[in-house]
């Protein structure tokens, strides 16, 4: 398995783990605030899954504590990226405050949400 932190931005308010699952799979875990100062420490690592043709893209919020429109917009872009490709991204263990983002905006129903990483991850 591949393992990487990605940096982050003053003062540390986000950070991401990223592991390849399967080799066809990115698992992404955000932890932190997701927003304007922060999303490309996000959109990098997804763009570099999606460049090394893994279309799978897991992200688990689990850890993330906020997410504004430009986050959400990070994971749209990518969402469309992985469908090109015949993939997908599978968000997992939503918080409720960002759920709400996604509810209030009607994103929720364009991603496939799960409660687990156990029900997430390619079998």
């Amino acid at each position: 398995m591949d393992r990487e932190n990605i940096g982050s931005a003053p003062p540390a308010r986000l950070r991401v783990e990223v592991r390849t699952v399967d080799g066809s799979s990115e698992l992404l875990a955000p932890v932190g605030e997701l927003d304007h100062h922060t999303a490309e420490l996000l959109r990098s690592p997804l763009d570099a899954a999606l460049d090394a043709s893994r279309s799978r893209l897991v992200v688990d919020c689990s850890g993330l504590e906020f997410c504004d429109s430009t986050g959400l917009n990070v994971l749209l872009g990518a969402r469309l990226r992985a469908e090109a490709a015949g993939g997908g991204v599978h968000l997992v263990g939503m918080r409720p405050a960002v759920a709400r983002v996604f509810q209030i905006t009607g994103a929720d129903a364009v991603f496939t949400v799960h409660e687990t990483l156990a029900t997430a991850l390619p079998g």
